[in-house]
């Protein structure tokens, strides 16, 4: 998964190409003499994109083994420009994420800029880099691998506390801890388990 370039713009209600207003790309998976052209088409893609991108709207947009992801939000437009492999509902959210902090650093002084700006904006570079990995863009996801792995861990646990051979069963039908009842809880509920488990 890989995030290539990611993109501020404005959109002119005239209709005119859209204004980039901050622009951070990483080309250098590309081949040296490649890069120049690429930001080139990068930066034709994102107008082109953003300029057919409704205000507050939502799009996603196939090009060969990459997808431009845009939000307009009321004329404030950010794109990012990812492989297909990155999750769809990851890219938006980090899409929503810059528009907030475009918005909270600059505030509205974005309507009124004329021509592209060629000042670097320090955040977007450290999104770019941050946000490679989807799960730092989307906390639902983030949040889901933790669980996922947690589970891993609990059922390796499990496995490495009993001795080769050993069984759950045994040790429950042994151990002077449990009363008889709470053994035939055990039994019942690995039963029932076991007849949901059946396909």
């Amino acid at each position: 998964m890989k995030i290539t370039a990611l993109l501020v713009l404005k959109i002119n209600p005239d209709g005119s190409d859209p204004i980039i207003l901050a622009n951070a790309s990483d080309v250098s998976h590309f081949g040296y003499f490649q890069r120049s052209g690429i930001k080139e088409f990068i930066v034709f893609v994102s107008r082109t994109v953003a300029k057919r991108t409704p205000p507050d709207q939502r799009q996603s947009v196939q090009h060969e083994e990459y997808k431009v992801h845009a939000y307009n939000r009321n004329g404030l437009c950010a794109l990012g420009l990812m492989d297909d492999h990155y999750p769809v509902r990851s890219a938006f959210s980090l899409l929503n994420q810059v528009l907030d902090e475009y918005q909270k650093n600059f505030g509205d002084s974005w309507r009124t800029v004329q021509a592209d700006s060629t000042q670097p904006w320090p955040y977007l570079n450290e999104a770019l880099s941050k946000f490679q990995d989807p799960a730092e863009a989307d906390k639902l996801m983030k949040i889901q691998r933790e669980l996922d792995e947690t589970k891993i861990i609990l059922h390796k646990t499990i496995d490495s506390v009993l001795a080769r051979g050993e069984k759950l069963d045994s040790l429950v039908e042994k151990s002077s801890d449990l009363s008889a009842a709470s053994q035939m809880f055990y039994k019942q509920a690995k039963k029932t388990n076991s007849c949901c488990t059946i396909l």
